[in-house]
């Protein structure tokens, strides 16, 4: 279901993508001298595991999600700057390949999976609700709601953006792997997400409308230099899951979680910006999803999630770790922002470097 999208939130020209070249560490550093100046692949033997064994957690680790999220823009085709040549390059795929396994290690150690039901779609219905039932800890859409400054809430739009301007599309890579049931559950939420063949729908599109409403860029990319490892890490683990077949179980328990925490929070990011005095233009992205995201949980919830498990019970516990891997990155995510303000300082890694709209 679907509210009426306002005018204002109409398709714009299409504004380059801003390619992030600051590197943060050694691996970074050489993938963009590979991608960007020509440098020999070959440089880059052995630094992703290098980089594996260095670190002390993958998962908030700056040169490795920085590193990450270049190779996945060489199979979205993000920046025109990165070469399509440079996809299957057998040296770039062996990084990819290697930081990957240090982000999923990290991930099997960090996050907390509950117990693998039944593979039924009642069962597994019911498991995915009790997990992401509203936790009882501090929330950033709440604080959001009745504390952020204007200033705060920019810089949440921001750290949204990295996700959002390719809102669904990491989501999207489970659509050929799937099969019955499931399949028809995941297109009709794609759909949906992709505006029901509306370009002015699109929710990309509407984000990017609310980023120019503040008077941000609405530039892919833009504020990659800006954010935290944890960003960029929660915009990787989809990617991961996505492009990866291994995790089909885990894009799907991803997805649903990702549908079944939305609702409520753009409720209350909407009613923080409302408290600001932002127009219809800003909060329109949020005030669609209050609506979307209720009905989006239940297909993703039952006929995505719980039909894939009938079908294939040998991926029930992929799907719970897909969901509980979520939850526990974009929550920490959620922590960053929560602690930085209350602490009286920026989320971001580098101050916005334009003023915008008051």
């Amino acid at each position: 279901m679907k509210s009426a999208v306002m005018s204002h939130a109409s398709v714009e020209p299409a504004e380059a993508p801003t390619l992030p070249v600051t590197p943060r560490g050694e691996v970074s550093a050489t993938l963009l001298d590979v991608l960007l100046r020509g440098a020999d692949p070959g440089t880059l033997e052995n630094l992703g595991r290098a980089a594996g064994a260095r670190t002390t957690d993958a998962v908030r680790d700056d040169d490795v999600q920085l590193s990450l999220f270049l190779l996945y823009a060489l199979s979205y085709g993000t920046f025109d700057q990165l070469g399509a040549e440079h996809e299957w390059s057998p040296e770039l795929v062996r990084l990819r390949t290697d930081l990957e396994k240090a982000f999923e290690a990290a991930l099997r150690e960090q996050v907390l999976v509950p117990p693998a039901p039944e593979p039924r779609v009642s069962a597994v219905a019911d498991a995915l609700f009790t997990l992401t039932a509203e936790p009882s800890g501090p929330s950033l859409a709440k604080f959001v709601a009745r504390r952020a400054s204007h200033e705060q809430i920019i810089e949440m739009l921001v750290q949204r953006s990295v996700y959002t301007l390719r809102e669904a599309d990491p989501h999207t890579w489970a659509v050929p792997r799937l099969t019955g049931r499931a399949k028809a559950a995941l297109v009709e939420i794609q759909a949906d997400e992709y505006g029901g063949g509306h370009p002015d729908r699109v929710h990309q599109h509407i984000y990017a409308a609310t980023l120019r409403g503040t008077g941000l860029s609405a530039e892919y990319g833009a504020y990659v230099d800006h954010v935290p490892a944890i960003t960029l890490a929660s915009f990787n683990l989809m990617s991961m899951f996505g492009l990866n077949r291994r995790f089909l179980g885990a894009i799907v328990g991803h997805l649903a979680a990702y549908e079944m925490t939305a609702s409520i929070p753009c409720r209350l990011y909407a009613d923080g910006m409302r408290r600001h005095g932002m127009p219809e233009e800003v909060t329109h992205y949020f005030d669609e999803h209050v609506e979307a995201d209720a009905v989006h949980e239940q297909i993703a919830a039952r006929d995505l999630a719980g039909a894939l498990a009938e079908d294939r019970p040998e991926l029930t516990a992929d799907i719970m770790f897909g969901a509980a891997a979520c939850l526990a990155v974009d929550g920490a995510m959620g922590d960053h922002m929560l602690r930085a303000w209350k602490a009286g300082e920026s989320s971001l890694l580098r101050p916005l470097a334009h003023d915008v709209a008051a």
